[in-house]
């Protein structure tokens, strides 16, 4: 036991590790908040969606050559957002279906068009399309201005939860009652849309843009899984997220296993302890 926390005492005192830890487990928290709202509203496919546009978005900037590729991914992931709420809202595409055409769509043309920009040189497009889907060891390779970008970001998402705490409930259990005392849900879902959209181009760097769907979902569904009220779901949803995120990284540290996927992994596993628990309640109250 002494050697693990030698080794894990060892690997903090390198900077990159303290920023990975710190963003991990800072999008963990600001992803659980939100994912309680969109799984209530079934809204749970627009990150999948938001996180393949962000990937197209990303595309676009690698062929472009913008040293920022910031500078396209967020204002093209959130535009999307905008399009899906309204496009699922107000046309005969409803939000399913926009969802998974946009999703599909954003990521096909992207993948074209690094195949495109990298012409023959394939190896570096698929190690670079790959990294970008399911998360690399780019987490490790973060300036202390990634983190202090993350950390204010973070803290306008979690400030925007608390402050529209109220709005967000309302239109999350009962919108047509919402709009009928007065709260204006079409806002309330865009502002949903849009934080998520921003917590999605953070994410991408650190899970890869196919795994993002993880951290939002995962959370809230094992949370359900023993909990009833809004407030004890978002509150177990976050714990569970931050020691999914937590004990991730560490894995990921200890095995050399991608950062992403070892995360989820460790969602799937308590969201399966978590259903086990429910079930054998449920047994014993019978």
């Amino acid at each position: 036991m002494s050697e693990i926390f030698e080794t894990l005492q060892l690997y903090f005192s390198y900077p990159a590790v303290r920023y990975a830890f710190i963003v991990g487990l800072l999008i963990a928290l600001c992803s659980s908040l939100l994912g309680v709202t969109l799984v209530m509203k079934r809204f749970s496919f627009i990150g999948d969606g938001l996180s393949h546009v962000a990937f197209g978005a990303m595309a676009i900037a690698s062929v472009v050559g913008l040293t920022d590729n910031m500078l396209i991914i967020m204002p093209v992931t959130v535009l999307s957002a905008v399009l899906l709420l309204r496009t699922g809202q107000n046309t005969k595409i409803k939000g399913d279906a926009a969802i998974a055409m946009i999703s599909v769509g954003a990521l096909a043309l992207g993948y074209l068009l690094i195949n495109i920009a990298g012409g023959k040189n394939t190896a570096n497009v698929s190690a670079d399309v790959c990294s970008t889907l399911f998360g690399s060891t780019s987490i490790l390779t973060l300036t202390s201005a990634d983190v202090w970008m993350c950390v204010g970001m973070s803290a306008i998402v979690i400030a925007t939860f608390f402050f529209f705490y109220n709005k967000i409930f309302a239109v999350t259990f009962d919108e047509n009652f919402a709009k009928a005392t007065g709260v204006r849900s079409d806002l309330y879902n865009l502002l949903i849309s849009v934080v998520i959209a921003v917590i999605i181009v953070f994410a991408m760097k650190f899970v890869g843009s196919l795994l993002i769907s993880a951290l939002i979902i995962f959370p809230s569904l094992s949370a359900m899984r023993l909990f009833k009220s809004f407030k004890s779901v978002i509150i177990c949803s976050v714990i569970i997220s931050l020691l999914c995120a937590a004990v991730g990284i560490l894995v990921s540290i200890f095995a050399e296993t991608p950062v992403g996927a070892t995360i989820v992994a460790a969602n799937i596993g308590l969201f399966l302890v978590f259903t086990l628990i429910s079930f054998c309640s449920g047994k014993i109250r019978r």
